[in-house]
Parts: C-alpha cells; structure tokens; sequence
C-alpha cells in the first residue's frame, strides 16, 4: 500500500498524456511506453498538432500518442490507399493517417465541427499531406447513405476509423460493412469506454460516461456475433476493436 506521499505524487503523475485514456494500471508503465516507444518516434507535425490540441478545452477527445503511432503502422501494413474517417476532431488520428498512406492516398472525412478541424490544418498542411483529405462537416449517416446508394463505393475503402458519437455506432457498422472491402479494416475506438464496460451497475460515473456506456456494450455484443468479420479488442488508448471483413 502507499503512503499518503507516495499516494500524492502518484496522483501528481497522472495524465501527464494528453487525452490520457490507457486502461494500464500503471502511470508509469504508460509513460515508459510514450517515452521509450512513442514520443522518440513521433514525427514533428504530429508532436506540434499534439500539443496544440492540449491547450483545447475538449483534449479530451484527441487520440491518444500511443494509439496514433499503432495506426500509422497499421495503415502501412495493410496498404492502406483509400480510407475513411468519421470523428476528426483536430486531426491527429486524421494526420496518422496521411502520413502512413501512399502520395496518391485518400481520406474521406466527417466530423460536425469544422472549427476544430481548421485548428490543426495548418499543421497538416505543413506537413504536405493535405491534398489526400477530402473533408466534409456535419453528421456522417445522411452521407454514408449516399455512398451506399452508388454501388461503385460498395467495397472500395481499405480501412475505416470511427471515433464519434457512440450512441450511433451500431448505425454506422450497418452502413461501413458494406462500404469496406473483404479483407479491409474498421476500427472502432473507445469500445472499452474509460474501463466502465466493467463497472457495476451502482458504481460513480461521470455523467457522460454513464450515458454513452450502454451504447458501447450494446456494439461490442453485436460486433463479437457478426459473421461478416472477424475482430480483435485491443487495449490500446481507451480500447480500439478492429473489425475484418470476411464477405
């Protein structure tokens, strides 16, 4: 057990992260992992659009440094052309994905707020990744129903990133399933949810957290029944499940 000092200048260190969501145990394990792996190989415009965003009031919603670098590695395993992104927030998950696709790549992005993207365009754009963007504001269901009307979109994304509104995840999943190729990727992000997947029923939680709670369990059962993927839950910032497309 800590003493109280040893229990204060743990709870000091916590979150040194910004958008800190490892569900590690310990603080320290976690900033050993930024600091040996991440942090040394972090390039440039991803550390300044990082640190950026840590002056927002929202950081909370940034992807996290260690989750940026597995989808930069990810995306250059699966070579990774063409790719979806709904949930962009100031773009650093988004300029991962730049960064790790081919010079002719693409990115389809949405998110509702285009104030917060244009916060860290210029970043991108110095990073001369820009042109593979194609960004659009407001909701993504309206336009994922357009792309599946065409039946040319049927199939052609490589990898598809979700980090938005979780209450329509399981919406989401009905339309990207058939707009990613067999064989292609979709990550949902946040599936373990601040640990609270495995929170009693009475336990305190924040407001938020309680409310989207359901949501993400009620995907997380869908996902582990459907026979159209395969998946992997990962531990990975504040969980990313990828889904494999299988037929």
């Amino acid at each position: 057990m800590a003493t109280n000092g040893e229990g204060k200048q743990n709870e000091a260190g916590r979150h040194q992260e910004v958008g800190h969501k490892s569900l590690l145990q310990s603080d320290a394990l976690y900033q050993y992992i930024l600091e040996t792996s991440v942090y040394p190989r972090e390039p440039e415009a991803m550390k300044e659009l990082r640190e950026l965003t840590a002056k927002h009031p929202w950081n909370i919603m940034t992807t996290s440094a260690d989750e940026g670098q597995f989808l930069n590695m990810l995306l250059k395993l699966i070579n990774a052309k063409n790719t979806m992104e709904i949930g962009v927030y100031t773009g650093y998950s988004l300029l991962a994905t730049a960064l790790a696709l081919p010079e002719d790549g693409k990115i389809f992005a949405m998110d509702i707020n285009r104030e917060n993207f244009e916060l860290g365009l210029p970043i991108i754009e110095k990073a001369g990744v820009a042109h593979k963007i194609d960004f659009r504001e407001g909701p993504a269901l309206p336009v994922l129903d357009l792309l599946i009307e065409d039946e040319k979109n049927h199939g052609s994304y490589d990898f598809i990133f979700v980090d938005a509104d979780k209450d329509n995840y399981i919406n989401y999943h009905k339309r990207l399933i058939d707009l990613v190729k067999v064989g292609g990727l979709i990550g949902y992000d946040n599936t373990l949810w601040n640990g609270s997947v495995v929170a009693p029923p009475d336990a305190p939680l924040r407001k938020y957290v309680r409310y989207y709670r359901d949501f993400v369990l009620e995907l997380n059962k869908a996902l582990a029944a459907d026979p159209r993927i395969e998946i992997c839950m990962l531990p990975v910032g504040d969980g990313i499940t990828l889904c494999r497309r299988i037929k």
